[in-house]
């Protein structure tokens, strides 16, 4: 075990996650009122789009008028996902409103490959190798290496550390080839089959490795386990973490309708904060907007925190007692 971080930096995915699997269509209007919410938590990155096609993802038909219709917040950077050079020409459109960068994506699973991508691994590095091609040659960097399934697979199975590690050398590798300059390695549990164990041992291959790069970690509560495997990740020092308010979300093509989504991003904040690790997020703030995911997508969200409240006017009424 490592120090914890003094503070972590939390990537906002909830719109993103939370649209892409909605039961029905959400209006755009509702998306960019989600995302206004998000934007005044404190939370310093929100992942607001996907620029995918609409065949495949039917709830990001939208993507480009929710891009062009909330309203940015100084100090917040918002991001968006693609996965070819549309996406990428569709980003560059609202480059005076997205941060934009580029990323290698690889899976730890070959099964997951084929099921998310619709190519094995092979293949995936041969698109990668075009991907950052067309990302550099439009002037974008490519500095951020995301490996999937990092933990395990429906698909699969068990991934062992050693499949992940391989995963995360591939990736460097045409990282290494292109001339990309990785700042960080992110490990996603796309399906939830990580443990608090298994986070500490990945996280601690990765960090051996590769020590130049931060780890960041993309965790999915499917199977409840999801604050736990972050609190592994801040005893291990890991000090950056994709979330989903309300816990909304989850991957489409991971074989599992139903499942909680991203671990959700009040819980994170309250463990960090009761644990003395900040993270600038107004947690409060952060349950009103949890509220309104629950209203636009007319559903209960997995979060406890969003039963449960949070502690702030508990210890006021404590105080004033």
């Amino acid at each position: 075990m490592t120090d914890l971080p003094r503070a972590v930096r939390i990537t906002e995915e909830g719109p993103r996650e939370g649209f892409q699997i909605a039961a029905t269509p959400v209006p755009t209007a509702d998306k960019i009122a989600l995302i206004d919410a998000l934007s005044a938590t404190g939370v310093s990155r929100i992942q607001v789009a996907s620029f995918v096609s609409p065949k495949r993802v039917p709830g990001w038909a939208d993507a480009d008028a929710v891009v062009a219709g909330f309203a940015p917040r100084a100090g917040v950077a918002y991001t968006a996902l693609w996965f070819n050079p549309q996406g990428l020409q569709r980003a560059l459109a609202f480059k005076d409103r997205l941060s934009v960068y580029g990323s290698i994506t690889v899976a730890a699973s070959e099964a997951f490959s084929q099921r998310n991508l619709n190519r094995d691994r092979a293949g995936q590095l041969a698109a990668m190798r075009e991907n950052v091609a067309e990302h550099l040659a439009a002037g974008v960097k490519v500095n951020r290496v995301s490996v999937q399934a990092a933990f395990g697979c429906n698909f699969q199975g068990e991934i062992t550390p050693a499949q992940a590690i391989a995963a995360v050398a591939d990736a460097m590798a045409l990282a290494a080839e292109t001339g990309c300059a990785i700042e960080r390695i992110s490990l996603a549990d796309t399906m939830g089959w990580a443990n608090p164990l298994l986070i500490e041992r990945v996280v601690g291959e990765v960090r051996s490795r590769w020590p130049d790069q931060a780890v960041s970690l993309h965790l999915h509560d499917t199977r409840g386990l999801g604050i736990a495997n972050a609190l592994a990740g801040l005893r291990m020092g890991v000090a950056e973490y994709d979330a989903a308010v309300g816990g909304a979300g989850g991957c489409p093509f991971a074989g599992h309708p139903g499942a909680p989504g991203n671990i959700a991003t009040e819980e994170l904040v309250l463990l960090c904060e009761e644990m003395g690790i900040a993270t600038g997020v107004d947690v409060d703030a952060l349950i009103a907007a949890g509220h309104l995911a629950e209203k636009i997508l007319g559903r209960t969200l997995p979060s406890a925190l969003l039963r449960g409240g949070s502690l702030t006017a508990f210890r006021a009424k404590a105080r004033a007692a």
